[in-house]
């Protein structure tokens, strides 16, 4: 794949060069650790700072008054009413996990995944466990970047059973545009967890990337995967003690500060929607395109 040069501009690699400098892991540990304290006045306090800084709009969440929550954490991994996000009717939809930004999409093409313009990376890199991982070579992706305004709990775009899941160590740098377009590999470098479902499309896998103060990574099955925010391979590959099996829409993780997500399907599984563009902003629920059946 040849590569255009990067729009990177001086400030992204000066933003860039200080996260190179910073004890990334111990400050994401301790934002963590704040976020998690109960005491009223000062989480009351953290949640109206935060909430003056971004255009939140409570009255979708289960719980509307600050009051209610009781911590950061549990405001920031706030759930929906039940209807606030509706998935369409048509059930091969192939719908956004996720509330957040549609930052790159595409063609897996030599096993290349596009990072920004300038920078790509490898889908072996980024499922370093996964022996099966050249069944999505040729097929298509999907990065979809959560602000820290965004809804942080991430849901099933297809219906899925889980077939693996892998924790992968690594660094914790920012997945803001800034970050992506000026260091390359950044989704490789840093920690995350992926996770392979078998669906009716075939194969589909969903990578939770962490991300610069994002004290943590949960899934429906598994809880609280970190922190501890490792060094080194967690075990490999882990496989379900009881079938995992979880509808379209369905939750199956969060983050616990804005992050990134990305989608990966086999070749033909997936028909993007021709109303898709990089840069636009995403709803839980709306459609991507269409998945196809497996073929047999």
């Amino acid at each position: 794949m040849t590569e255009a040069s990067s729009d990177a501009r001086f400030t992204d690699r000066i933003f860039v060069l200080l996260q190179l400098c910073l004890p990334t892991r111990w400050l994401s540990m301790l934002v963590f650790k704040l976020t998690q304290i109960r005491h009223v006045g000062f989480k009351n306090r953290l949640i109206r700072l935060f909430l003056s800084g971004y255009t939140i709009d409570l009255q979708e969440a289960e719980c509307e008054r600050i009051e209610d929550y009781n911590s950061f954490n549990h405001f920031f991994t706030r759930a929906l009413k039940p209807g606030a996000r509706v998935a369409p009717d048509d059930p091969r939809a192939f719908v956004s996990p996720v509330d957040g930004t549609l930052s790159q999409f595409g063609r897996i093409t030599e096993d290349r995944l596009i990072q920004a313009k300038g920078h790509s990376y490898s889908l072996y890199d980024l499922l370093p466990e996964d022996a099966q991982a050249g069944d999505f070579l040729g097929g298509e992706f999907c990065t979809i970047y959560l602000a820290p305004y965004n809804y942080h709990r991430i849901h099933m775009p297809i219906d899925g059973r889980l077939a693996h899941w892998t924790y992968v160590p690594g660094r914790l740098f920012s997945v803001n545009a800034a970050t992506a377009r000026a260091l390359p590999n950044l989704f490789t470098r840093n920690e995350r967890l992926n996770a392979r479902f078998d669906t009716p499309a075939g194969a589909f896998a969903l990578s939770m990337v962490g991300a610069l103060f994002v004290g943590s990574l949960e899934t429906v099955w598994s809880g609280r995967v970190s922190p501890p925010h490792l060094r080194r391979p967690g075990g490999g590959q882990y496989t379900p003690m009881s079938p995992v099996v979880l509808a379209r829409s369905a939750e199956m993780g969060r983050f616990n500060m804005g992050s990134t997500v990305i989608l990966l399907t086999q070749p033909g599984a997936v028909s993007w929607s021709d109303a898709l563009q990089a840069g636009q902003a995403l709803r839980l629920g709306e459609s991507l395109g269409h998945w196809n059946p497996k073929q047999s």
